[in-house]
């Protein structure tokens, strides 16, 4: 049986733009279903505008020297905002997810996200990890992880 969770974080680059791009949209279009075309298109563009400039903040999470998914932290407010934690579906449910989580949350005090309410898989972790709700939108959650309060 294969170790998955022996991966390696590396710097993203240029070359790994629309890899990015496939993994934000592959996310968004999964959770957010029946949008309108128009909408769509304008997430679609949004995304191919953000991520060139956000690129310097990505890593990309490497297993067995291939590229599995993708990791974005940024400063927000007192702690710091999980943007972006991808998997590629042969991936997922291998421990991955919760040991890069488990690395972030030894490491800060405090840690938010947003996760899609259909997104149970992901949710159930975050509970289980001491994720708390914040606030709610249509088709979202905005959670925080306080280390303090454990």
């Amino acid at each position: 049986m294969k170790n998955y969770k022996v991966y390696k974080l590396e710097c993203a680059t240029k070359d790994d733009i629309e890899l990015l791009i496939s993994y934000k949209l592959a996310t968004i279009l999964d959770y957010a279903k029946d949008l309108p075309k128009a909408e769509i298109e304008k997430i679609t563009n949004y995304i191919r505008t953000t991520i060139p400039i956000q690129i310097d903040d990505y890593e990309i999470i490497i297993i067995n020297n291939k590229k599995v998914g993708c990791l974005l932290l940024e400063k927000y407010e007192d702690g710091i905002l999980l943007n972006e934690l991808y998997l590629d579906k042969n991936y997922r449910k291998k421990g991955i997810g919760t040991n890069i989580l488990n690395n972030i949350l030894n490491n800060n005090s405090k840690v938010y996200l947003w996760v899609y309410k259909e997104n149970t898989l992901a949710l159930n972790l975050y509970k289980k990890l001491g994720f708390k709700i914040k606030e709610t939108t249509e088709t979202r959650y905005f959670m925080q992880y306080d280390k303090s309060c454990k």
